[in-house]
């Protein structure tokens, strides 16, 4: 499948957020959380549309072509759209408005979304169900548990109605659970993105391992949870997602490198 390259045809610093998104979604597949074609990644373009007037909160962003595998897309491949999902660039491509009511009612509600990641995964659906929710019985939950809300099952996401309700939910929590549906993840850049959703994930995998076993569960200490900001920060040096992505592209790299075309 050749796709013509955008690399000359937008900005560079576009191109290098193309770069980036593009890593995320062949990590998310590597890792095992895709769901065929059927989930997003979203990522918001700091330029402000041309035209408008700095501050008035107009932005473009990138999402996957609708039909393409996430271990196929490419920089040149994700498609431009604007905040009602219409295309902004030219692209053979389908996008999917129903799959973008959800990212961009974060978009909107959330200045500092960079990045919104949401996943289908069996882990993280099997947790959504549970009554508890995320359990703190392990060190990961404590991260989530620090930054978590909930938003109730209200059918296949493709109703703006719903927008208001999800936006109350999450309020400025960056992990929300999505009831009976999945996980979601709001980060400043992409690198804290797929960083917090790693350890959502992580998370509930290991819930769901625990409880497999039978025994009795220890729960972690609730005041442990209120500090969890301060350790994750110094467990990364206080560079988030920025401190592990790196080594995340390097073994991206060594495997392909196709994502940056």
């Amino acid at each position: 499948m050749h796709i013509p390259s955008l690399k000359e045809v937008v900005s560079p610093q576009e191109w290098q957020l193309r770069c980036e998104l593009a890593a995320c979604y062949r990590l998310a597949a590597l890792y095992g959380w895709s769901d065929l074609v059927f989930t997003h990644i979203s990522a918001k373009i700091p330029n402000q549309v041309p035209g408008e007037v700095a501050g008035t909160g107009a932005h473009h962003f990138l999402i996957n072509p609708y039909g393409l595998m996430f271990d196929e897309i490419t920089a040149s491949s994700l498609v431009k759209v604007d905040e009602h999902c219409n295309k902004v660039i030219d692209s053979p491509f389908p996008v999917n408005p129903a799959g973008f009511v959800i990212h961009s009612a974060v978009h909107e509600a959330r200045s500092d979304a960079a990045c919104v990641l949401h996943t289908h995964t069996r882990a993280g659906v099997a947790v959504s169900a549970q009554k508890g929710g995320v359990l703190p019985i392990s060190q990961q939950s404590t991260f989530v548990l620090a930054s978590l809300a909930y938003h109730g099952y209200e059918g296949v996401a493709f109703r703006d109605e719903e927008k208001p309700r999800l936006q109350a939910d999450l309020g400025q929590a960056n992990f929300l659970m999505l009831r009976n549906h999945g996980l979601l993840v709001v980060g400043q850049t992409i690198a804290d993105a797929f960083l917090s959703m790693y350890i959502f994930e992580s998370s509930c995998r290991i819930q769901l391992d625990a409880q497999a076993g039978g025994a009795e569960l220890i729960a972690v200490n609730p005041l442990i949870v209120k500090g969890v900001a301060e350790a994750l920060r110094v467990q990364t040096g206080g560079m988030g997602g920025a401190f592990v992505w790196p080594a995340l592209i390097r073994k991206l790299d060594r495997l392909d490198e196709s994502y940056k075309t």
